[in-house]
């Protein structure tokens, strides 16, 4: 996995090959999805965004999340009762462990989803693009507050 300031000039330079303008409120947007260590909403990104840029709006926001994710650098986690999730530093579709109490979102580290993958592919003659896999449960931190 890149460190932060190679990852953040991964995303630049993304944007540059497709002649997106790199204004300073992107650049702070990509450097805070660079270095997130969660899995942060767009609201919360905003919120960190807006303490810097305070004209910048949510749409913004948003339009350069969609930007990033229609390139392949962020994956967007969908949740029908939750803000959607933004995964900067790995956009490959990878498993998540999700906390039903306080919705932390970890990435484990294993290597099984893509045996599965290859393995449903076999024997559905499909051809896979994408997968989600998400495992729900309590965090430790939850567990030990019951």
């Amino acid at each position: 996995m890149p460190d932060n300031e190679s990852r953040f000039q991964q995303l630049a330079a993304r944007l540059k090959e497709h002649d997106y303008r790199l204004t300073p409120q992107r650049v702070a947007l990509l450097r805070l999805i660079a270095s997130s260590e969660g899995h942060p909403s767009a609201a919360h990104l905003y919120e960190q965004i807006k303490a810097q840029f305070p004209t910048t709006s949510l749409a913004t926001v948003y339009k350069t999340l969609n930007l990033l994710k229609d390139l392949g650098e962020v994956l967007e986690l969908g949740f029908s009762d939750d803000d959607n999730r933004y995964d900067g530093s790995r956009p490959d579709p990878h498993p998540h462990l999700i906390c039903m109490r306080c919705r932390k979102i970890l990435d484990p580290q294993v290597s099984l989803v893509d045996d599965l993958t290859q393995e449903v592919a076999e024997q559905t003659g499909f051809q896979v693009i994408s997968h989600r896999l998400d495992f729900y449960g309590l965090c430790p931190d939850c567990q030990q507050n019951q």
